[in-house]
């Protein structure tokens, strides 16, 4: 199965889920990709200290899952994309929208 799981939020027990999610499906040999939107772009400076975001999200990647990062919403909070969360556009949340078997946001 192709899994695409949208993240808009930027609380971080919401996000450390939606990353959770994202290894279990790995896990189940299931492709996975997580496009990061609107307050979302922020899970890679959530505070790690009751839910580690960041150290999950590059466990997410070593898995073999990808992430998908909004541009628009980077640019609105002045920052730029990362190695682990690369600017991406609307043609690529469409593109995972369209391959995705499943799709979910939280």
């Amino acid at each position: 199965m192709k899994l695409g799981i949208v993240i808009y939020s930027n609380d971080p027990e919401t996000v450390w889920n939606g990353f959770r999610l994202g290894i279990f499906s790995l896990k189940q040999n299931n492709q996975v990709k997580i496009f990061l939107s609107a307050k979302g772009v922020e899970a890679e400076e959530l505070p790690a200290d009751k839910f580690d975001v960041p150290d999950l999200m590059n466990e997410f990647v070593k898995n073999g899952g990808e992430i998908l990062a909004c541009a628009t919403a980077f640019k609105v909070r002045g920052s730029m994309g990362t190695k682990l969360c690369p600017m991406s556009s609307m043609a690529d949340l469409y593109g995972l929208i369209e391959e995705s078997d499943k799709l979910i946001s939280i």
